[in-house]
């Protein structure tokens, strides 16, 4: 498999588990079966409300001796609600608790939009503070200040644009260490990622399978399929592979980390097994043709009549 190369020299697996969406009483068996099955890289979150069932498998796993903490990457990302300077290392002590370790490898900005400390999901304009209320470099000196007391290693961010993070790096000489993105053959990113690259900043693909079973709310009536695409479909049989086994090893071969989300045994042990085989330039090339732009996750629900936030993404 290929691993991430941090400055420090670090390395992070580039194929983890992700647990957006993951539900309480699954999620435990499903880190359990993860960790047992050689996934090194848990990708979590405050605002995913799971983080204490995470905590209670990564609690028996390394109870055991077998698999020791520090040979897995783990990355949690701070929630809207905790962008204020004085909330934002109480959020990630509370997300150490919750996931009963001592550190994080990775801490994220979950995203560039900030609510008040009482709001866990915005009804209404008023629910939000703007970003020159809560300015990005407060939360991000903030995040710096967790990696200099040992409780992160790395720092970075998630859902950021390039002018995001052109407008945080001006402000700070720490900048980010990774940007958590969607990313699949229907969103390539391709300009995010060439800035990414020439920044040092390592990049993460979520929602790589299209993010199915996300909330009715957050589809569009006419959402494009990823799983069934015909080209994706027809690469798959050509590799005696799946169609969710293509749309990972793609995220791997151009040399991203990528988190599917699954819950079951025989999906979480079938993506893994995407690291076992390569696609070749042919494939490569058929599927660089699938970039539609296409985002299943918007960001549009932040936008409210009210609120300063438009166009999430500038693009």
């Amino acid at each position: 498999m290929k691993k991430l190369k941090f400055r420090n020299g670090d390395t992070m697996d580039a194929i983890g588990l992700g647990t957006w969406k993951s539900e309480k009483g699954k999620v435990t068996e499903a880190v359990k079966i993860a960790l047992n099955n050689g996934y090194k890289h848990i990708d979590c979150a405050a605002t995913y409300g799971n983080e204490a069932e995470v905590g209670e498998a990564f609690s028996e796993v390394f109870g055991k001796g077998d698999i020791k903490r520090e040979d897995i990457w783990v990355t949690s990302k701070l929630w809207n609600n905790a962008h204020k300077k004085e909330d934002v290392i109480p959020a990630l002590k509370q997300t150490l608790k919750d996931l009963q370790l001592d550190y994080l490898d990775l801490y994220l900005i979950h995203w560039p939009v900030a609510f008040k400390p009482e709001v866990s999901f915005p009804e209404k304009a008023e629910d939000f503070l703007s970003l020159e209320e809560v300015p990005l470099i407060e939360t991000w000196n903030e995040m710096v200040k967790a990696k200099e007391q040992g409780l992160v290693k790395h720092i970075g961010v998630s859902n950021f644009s390039i002018e995001k993070l052109q407008d945080l790096m001006e402000d700070t000489d720490h900048t980010p260490e990774m940007n958590q993105v969607e990313l699949h053959p229907y969103l390539q990113q391709n300009k995010l990622l060439e800035f990414c690259s020439k920044n040092e900043i390592n990049v993460t693909a979520y929602s790589p399978l299209g993010s199915g079973d996300r909330p009715d709310e957050m589809k569009a009536a006419d959402e494009p399929s990823l799983l069934e695409n015909p080209t994706i479909t027809k690469i798959a049989e050509k590799h005696g592979a799946s169609p969710g086994q293509i749309l990972i090893k793609w995220s791997e071969q151009r040399g991203t980390a990528v988190i599917p989300k699954s819950t079951n045994e025989k999906r979480i042990k079938e993506n893994i097994m995407s690291a076992g085989f390569q696609l070749d330039n042919d494939d490569m090339k058929e599927i660089a043709e699938l970039d539609y732009h296409f985002r299943y996750v918007n960001g549009k629900f932040f936008e409210m009549e009210g609120n300063s936030y438009s166009n999430i993404y500038d693009d």
